[in-house]
Order: structure tokens, then C-alpha cells, then sequence
């Protein structure tokens, strides 16, 4: 399929744009407002132009759980390994992720979620992708010296409280979530984090929502 494409009848957009579009009315109205006749009209453009990027309707779902993935448990996995002197400086790297939109998508997280209820293909996907990410964030804490059963512990409880905040669409506003850090540190890693620590993280997480 062409990336762009351009014929006598004129602008037949981009897979980027169909996918946005998509993406949009995924996260905004759920997975049964992704139609392909409605996306072009919201792209102006026809309805014969989405097969020039697409086979079908199922291609372009294809793609959207295939961004999930990038938006989402990519992201995660590497902030387990990101560099940290400390263990809660390697819990704050987690943390960091999730709560940073360029990282971690959570309205993204939030529709595919939605979706796995009817659709049993789905479902399968997000529970390898817990699977995945749970066993990224074992192996983290393992890494810091809790042994295989503490490590699972210790994982599902930072991930289910993450996923907690995402499925109840928790409105938290950006100041009470950063207080709230320094025990949620403590509480999964069993150490608190260093003053510089916090103002290192404080600032950086500011200054990822600026940008």
C-alpha cells in the first residue's frame, strides 16, 4: 500500500491520517464508531480512498492494536531498564511512564480495555500485554534484590493500582498525584525516596507536560 496517495480524482490522504482519525474516534466514542464511511467524512475525503491504505475495516483495527502496543507496553518495558541509581529512582522511571501521556497512552489503554469486553481476540491481547508488562516489572524488582514471589507481589501492586487509576478514569489533579509519590514509592519498594530524587522527578515530570 502507498503512504500517500494522489490520483487524477485528487488528495487521497494518508495511512498516518486514516489511522489518526481512527485513533481519535476510538478513544472518543469507542470501537463500534470506527467505521470507514464516517472517518472519511471526518478526513473529506472518499470512501474509496481508505483502500488504498487498508484492505478492510479489520486491517485498520489491525493497526490501531498494533499502536496500543507503541503507545503503551513499549514504553513501559523500557522504563524497567532505564538507568537509576537507586530503587526508588528506578520506581519513579516507572511511574514517570505512566504518568506521561507521550509514554503511556491512557485513553488509549482505557478503549482497548473497553473493547476486550466484546471482543474475545481483543481481550487476549491486553491479557499478554499484562503478562508482558507484569513480568517487566518482576524482573525490575528482582533486579533490586526482592526475591521471585516478593517481586511478583510487589509488581501486580504497582501495576493494578496504574490500571486502577486508568479503568476508573481517576481525575487526580497533577499536584495531589505528585504528593501522593513518595509513599506510593515507599509502599512498592519498601524505601523512600531521596529528597533530590523527588525534585529531579518533580521537575522532569513538569516539564514533559510543558513541552
Amino acid at each position: 500500500m502507498n503512504e500517500h496517495a494522489i490520483s487524477s480524482s485528487g488528495w487521497r490522504g494518508s495511512r498516518d491520517g486514516w489511522l489518526e482519525a481512527g485513533y481519535r474516534t476510538l478513544i472518543e466514542n469507542g470501537v463500534d464508531a470506527v467505521k470507514i464511511m464516517p472517518l472519511a467524512k471526518q478526513l473529506n475525503l472518499s470512501r474509496t480512498s481508505f483502500y488504498w491504505f487498508f484492505e478492510d475495516r479489520e486491517a485498520l483495527l489491525a493497526a490501531l492494536l498494533e499502536g496500543w502496543a507503541a503507545r503503551t507496553t513499549e514504553p513501559l518495558v523500557a522504563a524497567t531498564w532505564h538507568y537509576a541509581e537507586t530503587q526508588a529512582e528506578a520506581m519513579l522511571n516507572v511511574i514517570g511512564c505512566f504518568l506521561a501521556t507521550k509514554t503511556f497512552d491512557a485513553r488509549l489503554e482505557f478503549a482497548i480495555r473497553s473493547w476486550a469486553l466484546q471482543d474475545q481476540g481483543v481481550a487476549d491481547r491486553v491479557k499478554a500485554a499484562d503478562d508482558t508488562r507484569l513480568g517487566a516489572l518482576s524482573t525490575m524488582m528482582q533486579r533490586w534484590g526482592h526475591d521471585p514471589v516478593a517481586a511478583d507481589v510487589r509488581a501486580r501492586t504497582i501495576y493494578l493500582v496504574q490500571i486502577g487509576y486508568i479503568s476508573m478514569q481517576s481525575a487526580e489533579d497533577l499536584q495531589t498525584r505528585l504528593d501522593r509519590i513518595p509513599t506510593y514509592v515507599q509502599i512498592y519498594t519498601g524505601a523512600l525516596p531521596e529528597p533530590r530524587e523527588i525534585a529531579r522527578f518533580n521537575a522532569q515530570f513538569r516539564d514533559r507536560q510543558a513541552s
